[in-house]
C-alpha cells in the first residue's frame, strides 16, 4: 500500500498542471455518485481530462472501475490523512492528461485493488476483461512475507516481463510512482532516500527509454529535491531571480513569431522553461548563465514539411549555430522522440536553442508510449493472427533486457545488472553484413555484437570485419556501422586480407582480438585453448579446439547479455584460465619460433634447441648460442643485441652450426604506406615465392604508415632474399627486414 503524504512546494514544481484537490475528491470519494445515470463527482477531472484527447471514449467503464476502487479501498487512508481512494484518482488523472486510452485508464483505478484489497484478478478478469486484468497484474507489486529482501527486484523483474507485452503496464507505474514521490513528505527522511534512489536508477531511465518526457522531467527534479537539496534550493533561487527580472526570451519569441508570420508559415511559438535539474546542469556545463539560457523556443507546427520551412527561415533571418544542429526527424531517437534542434543568435548576441516539431510530434514527444493509445487495438478491424501480440511499441533495448533478464537468475545480479544497463543512456543500430540490424548501446563493442546475433554461440567467436575492415573484438562500435562476425566453427573464416584487398585495419592475430588465418590454416590467439597447441601441430594437440571468451572479453563487454553469458563460460570452464603446460620437447629439437623446422647442431648433448624469436636466424646467418634456463640454448644471429647483452652478463657462448636441412622459418618486417589492395598484394608476392604464412599481424595505420609482421615458412633459406626483393617491388612498400630487436623482459 501506498501511503505518501503530500510534501509542501509539490504544487510549485508543476504550475501549469491541473492540481487536484485531495480533501475535496476525498468527501466525495465517500459520498459516492449521486445517481447512477452519471459518473461519480470524484473523476469528473479525468473524464474532462480523457475527453479532450478522446472525444468519444465511453466513460461508463471508468465510472464502473471507480465504483470498485473505492468501495475495495473504503477504510483506508493515507499517512497524510485522505481517503486512499485518491491516490488511483490522481494516478488516472496523470495519465488522461498524458492522453491515454480508456483500458490503461481503467486498470489504473484498479491497480491497487488486488495488492491492497480483497479484490482478486478473477473478478477484475470477469468486470473488466483480460486486457485490464493482465495490466492490473503486471503493476502488482510482489509480497515480502513470499520473497523477503528479493521481493523489490522480483517485482520490478515481473514489471518488465509484463511491459515486454504490453507497455502500457510501465506507463501506469510510472504515474504511479511520479504521485508517490510527489507526496513523498511525511515519509522518514531515509525512506525518501531509498525510494527516490530506486527512481533515479530504474524508473527515470525507463521513463526515458519510453519517451514519456512529461513524467521523467518531474520525477527527475522531485528526486533533486531529496537527493541533493541544498543544490536543489540553491538552483531554485535562481530560477526565481531570473524570473523577477522577467522572461528574456521574449523578445526572442517574438522576432520569431513575425519572421515566419511575413514567409506565410503558421506556426505556434512558445516559451519553453527549463526544468530544475535541467538548469543545474547546464550551470555545472556553462558556469554563469544568461537568461536566454533558462528556456527553448519550441515551435510547433502541422506538417514534417514545414518543420524544414522553419528551420529555412531561422537559418536565413538569424546567425545559426551550426554545430548545435540535429535531425532527429529523420533519425527519429530510440524512444519515438522526433524534433529539429537548431540554436540561433539572439539580438543581443546571446545564443537561444530552438525546438522545432509537428504537433503529434510533441505529443509523442511529452507522452511517449501513452500517446500511441492501445498498441493492440486491431487495424481496419482485423484481429491479430492466431491471437499474437505484434507490439510496435517494444523497441530494442526492452528485447536485450527480456533476454538477459532470463539469464541473472540471481536477484541481486538482475538488481545491479538492470541499474547498469539502464544507466546507458543513448542507443546506436549496427548493421550486419548479410542483412539485419542490430540496436546496442552507445560504447557496445564486437564482443556485444556477437552475443547481441549469436547469443552462446558468440564463445566461438575469434575476430570481427567493421565497415569490411579486419578489427579487433575490443573496437568500439558506431552509429551506422556494418560489423561482420567470424565464428570459430564458421566457414567464413577471417581472410587474409580485408576487403578488395585492403587489409591494413586494425586487425591483431593475439590474445582475443581477432586473427589473420596463415597459410597453414592455424589461427594464432585463439582462446579457449592451449595457445601453444593451436599453433603447433607438432605438440599433437588438435587444431581445432573449441575457442572459448577470455577473461579480457569482460573488459570490452558492455551489455548485460554479453557479460552474464561470459561469465557463466568462464565459471564453467575453469579451466581456461589456466594456460596448460607444453608438453616435453624431443632432446635436440629445433624450435623456428616455435616449431621444429631445421637442424641445429650445438655442443650441448641433450639440449633442448629454440631460435631465438628477436632475430629468428636462418642458415647461412652466423649464429651463436647461450643456455638459459631449464638448460635450453637459445640461437641468435651473431649481430643479434641479445648477444651483446649476454656477453655484458657473463654468459659463456655455446658453439652452433648449422645442419643439412634447408627448410626454415623466419620473421620479416614490412613497413609500407596504406592503400587498397596492398595486403592481397603482399600475400601474393611471398606465395608466389614459395613461402609458407604461419602468422601474420597488420598494426592500426599511424600517420598513412603501416606496419605488416610475418612468419614465414621457407622450404630454403637460400630463397630468403629474393622473397625479401619480391616485397620491397610491392607498391607502397618502402622497407622490408628481418626480425631483429631485444627480447621482451
Amino acid at each position: 500500500m501506498s501511503a505518501e503524504a503530500t510534501s509542501p512546494g509539490a504544487r510549485s514544481r508543476r504550475r501549469g498542471r491541473t492540481s487536484i484537490d485531495l480533501r475535496r475528491l476525498g468527501r466525495a470519494a465517500l459520498l459516492g455518485p449521486a445517481s447512477r445515470d452519471r459518473l461519480p463527482d470524484a473523476i469528473g477531472h479525468v473524464a474532462d481530462a480523457h475527453r479532450a484527447h478522446h472525444p468519444d471514449a465511453d466513460l461508463l467503464v471508468l465510472g464502473k472501475a471507480y465504483v470498485l476502487a473505492e468501495m475495495s479501498h473504503r477504510g483506508q487512508f493515507r499517512k497524510s490523512g485522505e481517503p486512499y481512494i485518491t491516490h488511483p484518482l490522481a494516478v488516472t488523472l496523470i495519465l488522461a492528461e498524458l492522453g491515454a486510452e480508456t483500458t490503461t485508464l481503467t486498470a489504473s483505478l484498479l491497480h491497487d485493488t488486488v495488492e491492497d484489497t480483497d479484490v482478486t484478478l478473477d473478478q477484475v478478469r470477469a468486470e473488466f476483461g483480460d486486457e485490464v486484468c493482465y495490466l492490473v497484474d503486471g503493476v502488482t507489486k510482489l509480497e515480502k512475507v513470499d520473497y523477503g529482501a528479493a521481493a523489490e527486484p522480483e517485482t520490478f523483474r515481473k514489471m518488465l516481463v509484463a511491459t515486454g507485452n504490453d507497455v502500457r503496464v510501465m506507463s501506469i507505474k510510472l504515474a504511479d510512482r511520479l504521485h508517490n514521490m510527489r507526496t513523498l513528505g511525511v515519509m522518514r527522511p531515509e525512506k525518501q532516500e531509498r525510494i527516490a534512489k530506486v527512481t533515479h536508477d530504474v524508473l527515470i531511465p525507463l521513463a526515458e527509454r519510453l519517451g514519456v518526457q512529461a513524467l521523467k522531467t518531474e520525477l527527475e527534479d522531485l528526486v533533486f529535491a531529496i537527493l541533493q537539496p541544498q543544490e536543489y534550493e540553491r538552483t531554485r533561487t535562481v530560477i526565481a531571480d531570473v524570473a523577477t527580472a522577467g522572461p528574456s526570451l521574449d523578445p526572442v519569441a517574438e522576432e520569431v513569431r513575425r519572421t515566419l508570420r511575413e514567409a506565410d508559415i503558421t506556426a505556434e511559438v512558445v516559451i519553453r522553461p527549463r526544468h530544475f535539474l535541467s538548469v543545474y546542469r547546464a550551470r555545472l556545463k556553462r558556469g554563469e548563465m544568461r537568461g536566454t539560457d533558462f528556456g527553448r523556443l519550441l515551435v510547433l507546427v502541422g506538417e514534417d514539411a514545414d518543420c524544414y520551412a522553419v528551420l529555412g527561415e531561422l537559418h536565413t533571418c538569424f546567425t545559426p549555430v551550426i554545430s548545435e544542429f540535429k535531425d532527429f526527424i529523420a533519425a527519429p531517437k530510440y524512444n519515438l522522440y522526433q524534433s529539429l534542434h537548431t540554436a540561433v543568435a539572439g539580438p543581443d548576441g546571446a545564443v537561444v536553442e530552438v525546438l522545432i516539431r509537428t504537433n503529434q510530434m510533441h505529443k509523442v514527444a511529452e507522452a511517449g508510449v501513452v500517446a500511441l493509445g492501445n498498441p493492440y487495438a486491431p487495424v481496419d478491424g482485423a484481429e491479430p493472427a492466431d491471437g499474437e501480440r505484434a507490439d510496435p511499441t517494444r523497441p530494442g533495448w526492452l528485447s536485450r533486457l527480456l533476454e538477459w533478464q532470463e539469464s541473472a537468475t540471481d536477484p541481486d545480479t538482475f538488481w545491479t545488472t538492470l541499474r547498469a544497463d539502464l544507466a546507458q543512456d543513448r542507443e546506436i543500430s549496427v548493421f550486419l553484413a548479410d542483412g539485419g540490424m542490430l540496436g546496442l548501446p552507445a560504447g557496445a563493442t564486437c564482443v556485444d555484437a556477437a552475443y547481441a546475433q549469436h547469443g552462446d554461440g558468440a564463445h566461438g567467436c575469434i575476430g570481427a570485419r567493421v565497415n569490411g575492415r579486419l578489427a579487433t573484438l575490443s573496437t568500439v562500435l558506431g552509429d551506422g556501422d556494418t560489423v561482420q562476425l567470424l565464428l570459430a566453427h564458421s566457414p567464413v573464416q577471417a581472410p587474409r586480407n580485408g576487403p578488395d584487398g585492403d587489409g591494413e585495419g586494425s586487425a591483431r592475430s593475439t590474445g582475443s582480438s581477432g586473427a589473420i588465418k596463415g597459410a597453414e590454416g592455424t589461427h594464432v590467439g585463439r582462446r579457449g585453448a592451449d595457445p601453444e597447441a593451436a599453433r603447433d601441430p607438432a605438440h599433437g594437440q588438435p587444431q581445432d579446439t573449441a575457442p572459448g571468451p577470455s577473461p579480457e572479453w569482460l573488459d570490452h563487454a558492455r551489455t548485460p547479455a554479453a557479460r552474464i553469458a561470459i561469465a557463466g563460460w568462464l565459471a564453467a570452464n575453469p579451466e581456461s584460465l589456466r594456460v596448460p603446460a607444453a608438453p616435453p620437447r624431443t632432446p635436440g629439437a629445433v624450435t623456428a619460433g616455435r616449431r621444429g623446422v631445421a637442424n641445429v647442431v650445438v655442443d650441448v648433448p641433450e639440449a633442448t634447441v629454440r631460435l631465438a624469436g628477436c632475430c629468428t636466424p636462418v642458415p647461412p646467418d652466423a649464429v651463436t648460442g647461450f643456455t638459459v634456463r631449464g638448460g635450453a640454448v637459445t640461437v641468435h644471429r651473431a649481430e643479434c643485441p641479445a648477444v651483446g647483452r649476454m656477453t655484458a652478463l657473463g654468459r659463456p657462448p655455446v658453439t652452433v652450426s648449422w645442419g643439412d636441412e634447408a627448410e626454415c622459418r623466419v620473421t620479416l618486417y614490412a613497413e609500407s604506406f596504406g592503400r587498397p589492395r596492398l595486403l592481397a598484394d603482399l600475400t601474393e608476392a611471398i606465395a608466389t615465392a614459395g613461402a609458407a604464412i604461419v602468422s601474420a599481424n597488420v598494426e592500426p595505420p599511424s600517420e598513412q604508415r603501416v606496419r605488416h609482421t610475418y612468419t614465414l615458412q621457407l622450404p630454403d633459406a637460400a630463397g630468403l632474399p629474393g622473397l625479401m626483393r619480391a616485397m620491397r617491388d610491392v607498391p607502397g612498400v618502402f622497407d622490408v627486414r628481418r626480425a631483429q630487436h631485444e627480447p621482451a623482459p
